[in-house]
């Protein structure tokens, strides 16, 4: 007897077929190296040879030796400050377009390549076009602000400790402004009409209307926003080399776990796979437990 074709049953053989690949790459990519740096973390190194079993010797000569162990703390704090300025701009910034976009779609799909093209650019193209833009003795941002009688504003911002890190979280919001701006404006599409006047009928000012029935319906987009920044913050590398080089900056004002990562492995001693490997090894457990805090008190905020 001819079996009969059932439509609301995918064949395993499709599921596997289009999730294999994907799978795959992840594995080589993701979770290869992360179980490597796991083991390596676990021996000390000379050089590329492998040495002893040391436990968790490398995790203590990180957090201990010195200037590693001062440092650390330093980077840990410029990452936080990196990730709460970011926050501030991104969301700030994000949803006021969204809502422009959104009240006003006339010019809508222009605004939208404009405000992502940013963040389809390399950060390290974007951070050395910023740094010549930046530049104390060329670059038209100082130009145009002598020409136009503030002089005493032109001054070297990648040079000086005061100004570096804000400048870096400017330049980051800049370039990625486009994707909090897109998440919004999808959300405030989700979200009825009806609601919004509704209490308009009730007597609310469309400000007070967006900020107690629109706003509170938009928190899942600003809990995806929240994790995926802080996950980027906390990975950043590429910018800051672009803009600071590997020491950070002036007094390494804009020194980062990635920066301390990429010295620590690339210009160590001769255990720099161990030392690097348990550094690695820190810094995700950090990011990944942060993430899943932070997914789940976000997450309880929607419900209440």
């Amino acid at each position: 007897m001819r079996r009969r074709y059932r439509p609301d049953r995918t064949p395993l053989g499709w599921i596997a077929g289009f999730t294999l690949p994907a799978l795959v790459l992840y594995g080589l990519l993701i979770v290869v190296p992360l179980v490597t740096a796991f083991y390596y973390g676990f021996f000390r190194w000379e050089g590329t040879k492998q040495a002893e079993f040391t436990g968790l010797g490398n995790y203590q000569e990180v957090l201990t030796r010195y200037p590693l162990g001062e440092q650390i703390p330093v980077a840990l704090w410029h990452n936080v400050l990196f990730f709460v300025g970011t926050m501030a701009i991104q969301n700030t910034i994000g949803l006021g377009l969204a809502v422009m976009l959104y009240r006003n779609p006339r010019f809508k799909r222009f605004f939208q390549a404009v405000f992502s093209l940013p963040y389809l650019i390399s950060p390290l193209i974007v951070g050395y076009i910023w740094s010549l833009l930046l530049s104390p003795s060329f670059g038209p941002i100082n130009h145009i602000l002598e020409s136009v009688g503030l002089e005493s504003w032109a001054r070297p911002w990648l040079g000086e400790p005061d100004t570096a890190l804000p400048v870096l979280i400017l330049v980051n919001a800049w370039q990625w402004i486009g994707g909090p701006m897109l998440i919004f404006l999808a959300a405030l599409g989700g979200i009825p009409r009806e609601l919004e006047e509704a209490a308009s009928l009730d007597g609310a000012s469309a400000a007070r209307a967006f900020w107690s029935v629109r706003f509170p319906l938009l928190m899942p987009a600003v809990g995806v926003i929240t994790v995926l920044t802080f996950i980027g913050c906390f990975n950043i590398f590429d910018l800051v080399y672009a803009l600071g080089g590997s020491d950070g900056g002036p007094g390494g004002a804009m020194d980062v776990l990635g920066l301390l990562y990429y010295r620590t492995a690339f210009e160590g001693g001769a255990n720099a796979i161990g030392e690097s490997s348990a550094l690695a090894m820190m810094i995700f457990l950090v990011i990944f437990g942060v993430s899943i805090a932070l997914e789940r008190v976000l997450r309880r905020r929607e419900v209440s």
